[in-house]
């Protein structure tokens, strides 16, 4: 048996030493936001965070998350409310077929939370960081909703 902290609780379950993180979080504990892509660690499809860092699950083995915490797509909307990333992809109408939307929302969480934790990432950051692959051509809508999940998430830091 192995236990992940998955979203904020121990997740007990079991798997061979080399399953993927993505198809435990999949298969395992039924979180199927998070999606499979290429396999390889390339399109960011899987993307989910690892102590607060992007990290693409179908490309690292389960067992070796012991100990860490995991957020997946599902750990971001509180209480039925979408956080300021989900507000600005929703505002600029960001997603068009969709699929890859997951793993680009928690690449664009971390960027957001390290940039209230210090400064303020300059748009060639942004795109330098904002790495995954969308098949359908958003990346004219994925840069400015960062800009506008940037100015949601000082807002709202502003506020508390």
């Amino acid at each position: 048996m192995l236990t992940l902290n998955i979203n904020g609780k121990g997740v007990e379950i079991k798997v061979d030493t080399d399953t993927p993180l993505l198809w435990a979080i999949r298969e395992e504990v039924g979180l199927t936001g998070t999606k499979f892509g290429c396999g390889i660690g390339q399109c960011g499809a899987c993307t989910v965070l690892v102590n607060g860092k992007p990290l693409r699950s179908c490309s690292v083995p389960a067992t070796a998350m012991s100990g860490t915490q995991i957020e997946t797509i599902e750990s971001l909307a509180a209480d039925g409310h979408l956080n300021t990333i989900q507000q600005a992809w929703l505002e600029l109408d960001v997603p068009q077929c969709g699929y890859c939307q997951s793993g680009q929302i928690m690449v664009a969480t971390a960027i957001v939370n390290q940039a209230l934790a210090g400064q303020r990432p300059s748009p060639e950051q942004i795109k330098q960081q904002m790495n995954n692959i969308c098949r359908c051509g958003t990346y004219n809508r994925i840069r400015p909703a960062m800009e506008r999940a940037l100015d949601l998430a000082y807002d709202a830091n502003k506020e508390a």
